[in-house]
This record gives C-alpha cells, structure tokens and sequence, in this order.
C-alpha cells in the first residue's frame, strides 16, 4: 500500500482519512482506492476518460451528477467532481441541447375529431382577476373543439356551478345540452 507522491493527503477534504486509505496494486498495475481504479494526473487521462464516459452510446450525455455517480463506481482521483462538473459545463453538445433522461411517453392518441359544431368542446376557468364595475373577477371559457369557436364568460369565483350553468350564453352554446365535454 502507498500513497503516491502524498496526492491523496494533499488533495483531499479529510486528510487523516484519506492516511488510513491506502492505495492497493492490482495485478495488472493499476493502483486502486476502495475497489475503484485511481486515475493520476498524467497527460490528459482524466480528459479522456470523462470524455468517453460522457458520449458512450449508453449514457445520451448525462449531466455532471448522473456521470459522477457513473464514474465514481469504476474511477478516483482529486476533485473528480468539480473535474466532471467543469467538463460538462463546457461540453458544446450539452450547453446547446439538453437530453431528457426519460423513458419514451408512448404512442399519441389523437382525439375523435367531432361530427358537428359544439358536438365536443372544452371549458376553462381564469381566475384572480381583478374585479371588474360589476364585481366579476373570473371569466368562464368554453371552446368549440371543431370551429375553434369561443365564448368568454364574465363570472364570480365565489359564484356555485348551478348558478353559472343558468347563466350559459345564448349566442351558440344553448345547443350544449347533449355536449361531449373534454377536460
């Protein structure tokens, strides 16, 4: 076990760990720290290791937390972290283009596209306004799904649904009584 050249000691936030973790030779000659292989700082391996990490097939350019928790299973060396954060942060392809780490949402399903005007519309509610002369502070919008139509209605947010239902406007939606309603 060795320390080589006091790296560890010197680069480390707790240096009397770090005295008591010891660097161990594999057979191959790699020096390894708890299992993970221990990177010294020659040329630009650490540059090189985070780049093929970063634009492995597998990974889609993960951000610097995602590749720190990747790499700290396999890799350690001094300040990797701020090492992985800075490279990210200056990896072109990631500042411009940010990959979702999700698995794909399925196949769209596009709704029935209705028969006839008002046959299907769906409604919304505006709220918190400021009141108006005649004390309304919300407008009641319901949209024609097929002509796109729309009708604003002033209301009261205090006002109950049966209240506001007699009050429907007559200009078109007087036709909504057997109305598909979308949410």
């Amino acid at each position: 076990k060795e320390d080589v050249g006091g790296m560890l000691v010197e680069n480390s936030r707790d240096p009397e760990k770090v005295r008591t973790e010891k660097l161990e030779p594999r057979v191959d000659g790699t020096l390894c720290l708890n299992g993970r292989s221990w990177l010294p700082c020659y040329g630009d391996l650490w540059t090189l290791i985070m780049h093929e990490s970063h634009k492995a097939k597998y990974f889609i350019h993960p951000g610097s937390n995602k590749m720190y928790q990747d790499m700290k299973k396999l890799y350690w060396w001094p300040n990797m972290k701020a090492d992985i954060a800075t490279y990210v942060s200056k990896y072109l392809t990631c500042v411009k283009v940010k990959a979702e780490h999700q698995r794909p949402s399925g196949l769209l399903v596009q709704p029935k596209i209705p028969e006839w005007k008002w046959d299907n519309i769906t409604m919304d509610f505006v709220t918190k306004l400021p009141k108006s002369s005649q004390g309304y502070d919300t407008i009641w919008v319901i949209v024609d799904r097929l002509t796109k139509s729309a009708i604003f209605t002033p209301i009261r947010e205090t006002d109950f649904m049966d209240k506001t239902c007699k009050n429907i406007p007559k200009g078109g939606c007087h036709e909504a009584c057997n109305t598909c309603l979308n949410h």
